[in-house]
């Protein structure tokens, strides 16, 4: 494995985050507070709690996911998509480095990123509602897992996309409809029996809940089938990279 060379990408990936500081962290975190703010007072005062928790506390979890997922997927698709826009790419792919080790730099950077973001609003939301996380382990472990699966399919999004307008497509028109159906504001159990059904079929449903599980040991579904739905969106991420970099898909053409 070319250490150096996964390093090289990781570190000017991670540097770009430290030049667009206020894109990549400050924005989303104040778009995030303000929704603590709006939701939790506007509408937390109006539903007390949820299922023996504050609805403002109940909130922090969906919103976390809601951002984790946006942005894990902007910085991955960005971050290989821009060397296909300038060219760079080719040099990339003639270098002596495997694609398994230029994804783990780039997936690597941009789940990094998440993972910190993430941990950025988790502590801005807790000087600003009342917060406890039951399992902190599985908080973490659902917080990695979900950065480097979202990661993976924002990366594929950016070899996918042949335009800047297509790398917001599927984030603004797909993902961000589904987590703010999958239960980020409420809990599932709170509609009618046959949407429950149909909520269902939303695979943020189960990031979501296993999410907030870890935070306040309430779920929607299973945490045990949260964690294998996880895990079923990371093995098909990953069997969709190795066959764009098997088959050169818009990498080579």
């Amino acid at each position: 494995m070319n250490i150096y060379a996964i390093r090289a990408i990781y570190a000017f990936e991670m540097a770009r985050t430290a030049r667009t500081l206020m894109q990549s962290i400050i924005a989303p975190v104040i778009s995030t507070s303000l929704y603590f703010v709006v939701f939790g007072a506007a509408i937390g005062s109006r539903i007390p709690q949820v299922e023996g928790t504050s609805y403002g506390a109940f909130i922090v979890p969906g919103l976390i996911m809601l951002s984790i997922l946006t942005q894990s997927m902007s910085n991955a698709s960005f971050g290989i998509y821009f060397p296909k826009f300038t060219g760079t790419i080719y040099e990339l792919l003639s270098a002596p480095v495997s694609s398994f080790e230029v994804v783990t730099s780039y997936v690597g950077a941009a789940a990094t990123k998440s993972v910190v973001l993430g941990l950025i609003i988790l502590a801005t939301a807790a000087l600003i509602v009342p917060l406890r996380i039951e399992h902190p382990f599985w908080m973490v472990l659902f917080l990695v897992l979900t950065s480097v699966t979202f990661s993976l399919f924002g990366f594929i999004i950016g070899i996918w996309a042949d335009g800047f307008e297509k790398l917001q497509v599927i984030p603004l028109l797909i993902i961000t409809p589904l987590t703010f159906l999958g239960g980020s504001f409420y809990s599932i159990s709170m509609l009618p029996p046959f949407w429950q059904t149909v909520a269902l079929f939303n695979p943020v449903v189960y990031l979501v809940s296993g999410f907030r599980w870890s935070f306040f040991g309430l779920a929607d579904v299973s945490v045990g089938i949260s964690l294998a739905m996880t895990g079923v969106f990371l093995v098909i991420s990953l069997a969709i990279v190795a066959w764009i970099f098997r088959t050169g898909y818009r990498l080579k053409t």
